[in-house]
C-alpha cells in the first residue's frame, strides 16, 4: 500500500509582497506554514524558490522537494519562537569547533589539518575579531570566554531567517567558524564542504569507502548546499 500524501490543489502559485516582505500566493489564496502562520519571507529570491517549489509539484505533494518552503516554515514557526535558545545552541559549537581539534598522528593528517583548518581560523581573527586556539587531542580544552561571548553576540544579532540557514551551516559541518565562513562567503560551499570533512576523507582514503555511510552523506551534503543558498538568497546574494 502506497503511503498517504496530499493532493496538490492548486493551479498556480505566484509571489506577492506582504507586510514586511515577500509570501506566496497559491490560486489568489496565500500559503500559511503548518502553524497557521502567514508565510512572509525577507527577500523575494525566496518568495520565488518557495513558489517554484509549489508549481513543481505533480499531483501527490512530496516534501522532501521543497526545502526551501521547509526552512522558511522552520525559521517562522520554531526558531522565531525560540531565537534564544536557538542562538545558545549553535554559539555553543564556537567552544568545541572542529577546526580546533587536531590529531596527534600521523604527521600527513596532522599537516593536512593545519593547512586546510589554520586558514579559516586566520579568517575569523581577522573577520570576526575572534582568535580560536588549536589543540591537540580529543579532549575538550575549553576556549577564551571572551572571544566566546563575541561570537555568541553575533549569532544572536542574526534573524531567525538567517539562524534557520546557520543552523545547518553549523550542525552539519561540528564548526562555528565554518558557518560564519559561509555566511560571509568567505569561501564556496563545495570548499567548506570538503574541509568539514577533513577527517572523514582521511579515513576513506586509508580503509575505503562505506557505502550505506555515503548515502548519509549525501544526505547531509544536500542540507548543507541549501542552506548557504538560503542564507544567500536572505542576505540578498545570489547563490551559486
Amino acid at each position: 500500500m502506497s503511503e498517504w500524501a496530499p493532493k496538490r490543489f492548486w493551479k498556480s502559485a505566484e509571489t506577492t509582497p506582504t507586510d514586511d516582505g515577500f509570501g506566496v500566493l497559491l490560486d489568489g489564496r496565500p500559503v500559511r506554514t503548518p502553524a497557521k502562520a502567514l508565510l512572509s519571507v525577507p527577500t523575494e529570491a525566496v518568495a520565488d524558490r518557495i513558489a517554484g517549489e509549489f508549481d513543481a509539484q505533480n499531483d501527490r505533494i512530496d516534501p522532501t522537494t521543497m526545502p526551501f518552503t521547509r526552512t522558511a516554515n522552520a525559521a517562522i514557526d520554531k526558531v522565531a519562537i525560540q531565537h534564544a535558545e536557538v542562538a545558545d545552541l549553535l554559539a555553543a559549537y564556537g567552544d568545541s569547533d572542529l577546526l580546533c581539534y587536531r590529531a596527534h598522528e600521523p604527521d600527513e593528517l596532522v599537516a593536512r589539518q593545519a593547512e586546510q583548518w589554520d586558514p579559516l581560523l586566520d579568517w575569523a581573527a581577522d573577520a570576526l575579531g575572534v582568535r580560536l586556539e588549536p589543540r591537540t587531542g580529543v579532549m575538550h580544552a575549553p576556549q577564551d570566554p571572551a572571544s566566546l561571548a563575541i561570537l555568541s553576540q553575533k549569532v544572536h544579532a542574526m534573524t531567525a531567517f538567517e539562524l534557520a540557514a546557520f543552523h545547518d551551516l553549523v550542525a552539519i559541518s561540528g564548526s562555528l567558524v565554518i558557518g560564519f565562513a559561509a555566511k560571509f562567503q568567505a569561501r564556496s560551499a563545495s570548499d567548506l564542504w570538503i574541509v568539514s570533512r577533513l577527517d572523514e576523507l582521511w579515513q576513506e582514503e586509508q580503509w575505503g569507502k562505506d557505502e550505506e555511510a555515503q548515502e548519509l552523506v549525501a544526505y547531509k551534503q544536500a542540507a548543507f548546499f541549501h542552506a548557504d543558498a538560503f542564507m544567500r538568497l536572505i542576505d540578498g546574494h545570489s547563490s551559486r
